[in-house]
């Protein structure tokens, strides 16, 4: 069973990612029940775009408003026996993920998987949420180096356009795992575009290769821990 928390109270994606639409939330006895994407119920959602009356709305919030509905997502849901609970936020380091790490201080915080592109601009950006998570006793599981080349639809030779390697370095640099990278894949774009499921459309993608190798990274330094 895995959970997907979605605490980018702004610009809230997951329930589009994973074509779920916009239904309604329903409360039960332990609380508000998740969003599932399938019968079987293994893979359970919860984000503020299920609340919205129209999803164009904007959400202005400051941050006693964010920290509270944060809060009654981790304790005011009733997710079940998880095995994993992912949380997505938004970049930087701000009032989300304050409240994200208050609130699971609780529970078992594995860490946090940091995701980069090559350039400067954006490993500058992602050394400062390294800097965070040191600061606030979050162990770090690795940098994912995203968008490290662009693969062509027709010939599937990878060009570097946003150049490559950032990421690599930047885990070196911090003396932080490094877990892989991630090409540009426009098949991986249309299919998040669409709510279509990736893994099963486009298995012998580049990025489907990558995307499984470092998910198995994962498990095995969760499974380790």
């Amino acid at each position: 069973m895995v959970g997907i928390l979605d605490v980018d109270l702004c610009g809230p994606s997951i329930p589009r990612m994973l074509s779920v639409g916009r239904p309604d939330v329903h409360q039960c006895d332990g609380g508000w029940v998740p969003v599932y994407t399938d019968s079987s119920k293994s893979l359970a959602l919860m984000s503020i775009g299920f609340m919205l009356e129209n999803p164009d709305d904007a959400v202005v919030w400051r941050g006693p408003k964010k920290n509270a509905l944060i809060g009654q997502f981790v304790s005011d849901v009733a997710w079940g026996e998880l095995d994993v609970l992912l949380v997505d936020t938004p970049p930087g380091t701000s009032d989300e993920h304050l409240s994200v790490v208050e609130n699971l201080r609780k529970h078992r915080l594995d860490g946090a998987v940091l995701v980069t592109t090559p350039q400067a601009v954006s490993t500058g950006d992602v050394r400062r949420e390294i800097t965070f998570c040191k600061k606030v006793g979050v162990p770090i599981l690795g940098i994912v180096e995203n968008m490290s080349g662009f693969v062509c639809p027709h010939c599937s030779e990878c060009s570097n356009i946003f150049s490559k390697g950032g990421g690599e370095e930047l885990a070196k640099i911090t003396g932080s795992p490094f877990l892989g990278c991630v090409p540009l894949d426009p098949l991986l774009s249309s299919s998040l575009e669409g709510g279509g499921d990736f893994m099963k459309m486009f298995p012998e993608s580049a990025a489907f290769s990558a995307i499984t190798n470092i998910c198995h990274t994962l498990l095995d330094t969760l499974g380790a821990a």
